[in-house]
């Protein structure tokens, strides 16, 4: 015999807590299912690096950063942008901070002070959470799990996917609800790696570097730009500076470090034209440029060997070639591009093909950089299918 709910969320991530919070509020009952033995396991994880939650920042600039899904993305975050993230996170009693670059945290620099918080006032709203029980499709209408119990089943009026993307599979976004809606005939997008690190094949010289940050330093990559920092590790490029323009990378866009992005190519030729003497070029182009650390051994490591003349020197320094092997693995990626076309949904976030079963967060095919771009996707996605499930069981008597 099958369950009977009002509303079945399933992903007990940000933007399934946020779906359920919003049908709880409205009086409907709300059931939320977690494949894991925890809730929000990836947030947690975002959290032991500070939790950032969204980016202080003009509404217009930040909307920028969502690139080709700026518009459909763009009502959600206009009803739930940074200035609503900020003010849900303190009315669930978080103090935050903003740090130099506009970034917004928690106090506490970790996540589970506000996850707990949050998980109680949806307990108190009304919201059934179960953990351990993965989705494995429909049977004859209705929701199928795979529990500690067995097989379960439930029929609900309404359902919210929000099961994430497809990497960091140990922490439960693995994509394997992917093969669930092509079977109801809905086609998505494939999966692609976002926010991901780059792989190199660094040569020996580079081993004394690896650890070390890359300050200072603008990466470009087709349209993309990025003044972010950027970690030399063993296995390639990692940080904030690459994720943020990878997905040009991905797309097939070569990558150019400028190694000065605060001098102007004339100004580097006419120091590196200095007179040097005895000096070693590195020496020369430390006491000219200030160029030295992790910047001197990129432009060697890549650069060599490195132009005689000044005017070639300059132009390597200001466009240097960065030669990678790609992203690293999909599943080791922050993010994933792909998944539900926006064209599969309606202006609720409600599958054209399912009626009463709404999608959000990573599910659906867009991405964003770090930076509190992603996260506050997530959460008004969440909150715009959440109020989406809301209205159809109102219209449908639920």
């Amino acid at each position: 015999m099958a369950e009977h709910w009002d509303a079945v969320v399933i992903g007990g991530g940000p933007a399934g807590l946020m779906a359920a919070g919003e049908i709880a509020r409205a009086g409907h009952r709300c059931l939320v299912l977690e494949a894991k033995p925890s809730m929000a396991r990836k947030l947690l994880m975002a959290g032991k690096s500070g939790l950032n939650l969204t980016k202080d920042e003009p509404l217009e600039a930040f909307l920028d950063h969502y690139g080709q899904a700026r518009g459909d993305l763009e009502p959600m975050i206009r009803a739930f942008g940074p200035i609503e993230v900020q003010r849900w996170a303190q009315d669930l009693g978080r103090e935050l901070f903003t740090g130099s670059t506009g970034r917004v945290f928690p106090r506490e620099m970790k996540a589970s002070p506000l996850l707990r918080a949050w998980l109680r006032e949806l307990q108190d709203a009304g919201v059934e959470q179960r953990l351990r029980w993965r989705w494995q499709g429909w049977r004859d209408g209705n929701l199928l799990f795979e529990t500690p119990d067995g097989v379960q089943e439930i029929a609900a009026k309404a359902v919210v996917l929000a099961m994430g993307g497809a990497s960091w599979a140990r922490l439960g976004s693995d994509g394997r609800w992917a093969g669930y809606l092509q079977d109801q005939g809905i086609p998505l997008a494939p999966f692609k790696a976002s926010n991901a690190g780059l792989l190199a094949n660094w040569s020996v010289h580079m081993t004394p570097q690896f650890g070390k940050p890359l300050k200072g330093v603008a990466w470009h990559a087709g349209d993309l730009t990025s003044r972010g920092e950027a970690v030399i590790s063993s296995h390639g490029l990692e940080g904030g500076g690459i994720y943020s323009i990878c997905a040009a990378v991905r797309e097939g866009a070569a990558l150019t470090a400028d190694l000065l992005p605060d001098l102007a190519l004339t100004e580097v030729q006419k120091r590196l034209s200095r007179p040097r003497g005895k000096a070693s070029l590195a020496n020369h182009l430390r006491k000219s440029l200030k160029l030295e650390g992790a910047r001197l051994a990129l432009l060697q490591e890549f650069g060599r060997p490195l132009p005689k003349e000044e005017a070639g020197l300059a132009a390597l320094i200001k466009a240097l070639p960065v030669k990678h092997a790609g992203l690293r693995p999909l599943d080791e990626a922050i993010s994933t591009a792909g998944g539900v076309p926006w064209a599969e949904l309606d202006t609720s976030l409600m599958l054209q093909k399912i009626r009463g079963c709404f999608c959000a967060g990573e599910m659906i095919d867009w991405e964003a950089p770090t930076g509190g771009y992603l996260l506050t996707a997530c959460l008004a996605t969440g909150r715009w299918a959440g109020q989406g499930a809301a209205r159809f069981l109102a219209q449908h008597g639920a």
